[in-house]
């Protein structure tokens, strides 16, 4: 029988997902480096192929630094509409399995097992058979972990990557962390990872020695955090359709907008981009934020909170707009603009499977 409040989590996390969908539909596209996104001057990496990132490119990786590191990139625009209809493809695979899925991105989720729906021996037959389906209906692979709890279960999906799956069973999280380095933990970024090495803290076990006060101290409220996970410990639970705490689009120009009927046209369109998702998601906020970032990277932040939703489109350009005005005149040229709602409200406008690891 199942053990009494012990989870069984599977985090599945898509490989290379969006340069995948793209060699998949274009074959020839396959074996060779692909970067999701655009090759101009101001371009960003979206995703990498396996084989751009034999190279250094990564995402998130300006398209002039990625071209330097890997010559023969192939760069391919991005298709999110056919992106999320896979997601949803593979997010209905899910549901076949549990109602517990939360969704972190189009390309990984947590799934909570613990009830075994379909009668399958262990968690990890139900990760096996849940990769088997997403690569017939999908053509795409899955790499999956599977655990106890959210941060082992992460922690173990990128361990045998890509098309790969890995099991840190209950009574082996302590020890699976020890001699991983801190900058593979959920949580921890770059920055943090380079303060714990400063500290002498450079593996889950040298995490694991230092006391709360001592990581309080260094690294307030996400002390107690860093304590617990050095111990493999995670109570999260899987919460399923977690809300939305806010919708935002952005963009870099290829060059930078320096005269402000430009910057304005700019806002106006990131604005026209935001209430299309928050009219068809039927999801409005009372707060408005247009971010402004220089040529120099400086950037810049202008917000108003409502007291009550926007309700319009016409509404939400005019706020947009009047906020960006705020930083005239213009200090420099302007290279990205954004504009955020948040604040939603609830209301719409009117109108083995033992321990069967």
């Amino acid at each position: 029988m199942t053990s009494p409040g012990i989870r069984k989590i599977i985090h599945v996390d898509m490989d290379a997902f969006y340069a995948s969908v793209e060699q998949r539909d274009n074959p020839q596209l396959r074996g060779r480096p692909v970067a999701v996104g655009y090759g101009a001057k101001r371009g960003v990496v979206a995703a990498a192929s396996y084989e751009a990132r034999e190279y250094g490119v990564r995402s998130a990786m300006p398209s002039t630094t990625a071209l330097r590191k890997c010559p023969p990139l192939i760069f391919v625009p991005p298709r999110f509409e056919v992106y999320r209809a896979i997601s949803r493809q593979i997010r209905e695979i899910f549901a076949d399995y549990t109602d517990l899925i939360e969704p972190l991105s189009l390309d990984e989720a947590y799934l909570d097992v613990t009830e075994n729906r379909r009668g399958l021996p262990t968690a990890t037959a139900t990760a096996t058979e849940i990769r088997a389906r997403i690569k017939a209906e999908t053509g795409l692979n899955a790499s999956a972990g599977v655990s106890y709890n959210k941060f082992l279960a992460k922690l173990a999906s990128d361990h045998r990557k890509p098309n790969g799956q890995f099991v840190v069973p209950p009574g082996y999280g302590e020890a699976f962390v020890e001699t991983l380095p801190v900058g593979r933990f959920h949580g921890v970024g770059p920055v943090t990872a380079e303060k714990m090495n400063s500290l002498g803290i450079h593996t889950g076990a040298d995490l694991r020695r230092q006391t709360v006060s001592f990581l309080q101290t260094h690294f307030g409220k996400s002390g107690p955090w860093y304590h617990a996970i050095a111990h493999g410990e995670d109570h999260r639970p899987v919460v399923s359709d977690r809300p939305r705490k806010s919708s935002g689009s952005e963009t870099t120009f290829l060059e930078d907008l320096t005269e402000p009927a430009a910057v304005e046209q700019g806002v106006l369109s990131m604005a026209d981009e935001v209430w299309a998702w928050c009219e068809k998601a039927q999801a409005f906020g009372r707060t408005v934020t247009v971010k402004i970032k220089y040529g120099d990277f400086r950037q810049a932040t202008r917000s108003r909170t409502l007291a009550a939703p926007v309700v319009s489109r016409e509404t939400l350009r005019t706020i947009s707009v009047d906020l960006v005005r705020t930083v005239y005149p213009l200090p420099t040229g302007v290279r990205l603009l954004g504009v955020t709602v948040s604040s939603f409200e609830a209301a719409g406008p009117p109108a083995q499977l033992e321990f069967g690891f």
